[in-house]
């Protein structure tokens, strides 16, 4: 694949991602966490950053995104681990509103909020990675 169908791939998923965190809070009604705020900081720039990228064929896209993607996975495997109780709860930041462990989506019965969001930026970061790999010298 080419570094623009990857900028591409990388800007969609920053999009749906974008998209159904606001679907989940403003039409479910599901209030994010601490932990999905923080998640929310480092996705929502990636729309615009790869936006950007893709209308100017910037060869750069990973410079800019790739801090905000690891930042956002980082944040996301934390919250995983606090999900599934692999660390203990004790260790979670939320200590007013919905907790950080709080079942409120469950699909298929693996299938959670935390986990989507995880996915999102392991796609993310495999895309700013191959963009990073295919630039021009």
């Amino acid at each position: 694949m080419t570094r623009t169908t990857w900028i591409f791939l990388g800007w969609f998923t920053a999009l749906i991602a974008t998209c159904g965190s606001l679907f989940f809070s403003d039409v479910m009604m599901l209030p994010p966490c601490t932990l999905c705020w923080w998640q929310r900081i480092a996705m929502y720039p990636l729309v615009f950053v790869l936006g950007t990228a893709l209308l100017t064929d910037s060869s750069e896209a990973h410079r800019y995104g790739l801090p905000l993607s690891l930042a956002g996975m980082l944040v996301a495997i934390y919250h995983n681990l606090l999900y599934y109780h692999i660390i203990p709860e004790s260790l979670a930041p939320c200590r007013s509103g919905v907790s950080c462990t709080t079942v409120q989506l469950e699909w298929l019965g693996f299938v959670t909020i935390p986990l989507l969001s995880l996915a999102a930026f392991a796609l993310l970061n495999l895309c700013l990675f191959n963009v990073a790999r295919k630039r021009p010298t």
